[in-house]
């Protein structure tokens, strides 16, 4: 599980030839920045930043191509892969990566480069917002219950029993 900011817009291929109309296998690929922030002995505030190579496939992949940009914040569920090759001059590579299982867009809609409105940043590409690209879960209300008042009691009888010089009632 992996929290954090995305470090270059998504490569986008498709598997299985480049037509995306004859069902070919649609894979993007990006980097995901996660930062961790400490205090050393010393009191001063650390950070230490890990990259991560993320790989999501088919439905995730579209999501990311449509969503996703340099910056957007991300929250990704995957599995470790570790795959090896041979590089031009002959030397055995390998690398590791995130094969995404759960993707989720993170922090506001306005933070998202994606989905920014049409204006000076956009104007002349085209972009123009069908319906919301992506919407924040609404969080639940918490709503205090009304104080109950007590239900009218009927007056108690309090009779002073053989000894009218006690007041009290018991």
């Amino acid at each position: 599980m992996l929290i954090g900011n995305v470090g270059r817009d998504p490569e986008v291929r498709y598997l299985d030839g480049n037509n995306p109309n004859q069902g070919a296998t649609k894979v993007a690929q990006f980097t995901l920045a996660t930062t961790e922030r400490y205090r050393d002995r010393n009191g001063e505030l650390r950070e230490n930043t890990e990259w991560h190579n993320i790989v999501a496939w088919r439905n995730s992949a579209d999501v990311a191509e449509k969503f996703i940009r340099k910056g957007t914040q991300v929250y990704i569920e995957g599995k470790l892969r570790t795959r090896s090759w041979t590089d031009q001059t002959g030397n055995k590579r390998f690398t590791t990566e995130v094969a995404v299982d759960n993707l989720q867009l993170l922090g506001k809609r306005n933070d998202n480069p994606s989905a920014a409105p049409a204006g000076p940043a956009t104007a002349g590409t085209g972009y123009q917002p069908q319906q919301p690209v992506y919407q924040q879960p609404q969080q639940p209300v918490y709503q205090q219950p009304a104080p109950q008042q007590p239900a009218p009691q009927e007056p108690m009888d309090i009779s002073l029993g053989d000894n009218p010089t006690d007041d009290l009632p018991f």
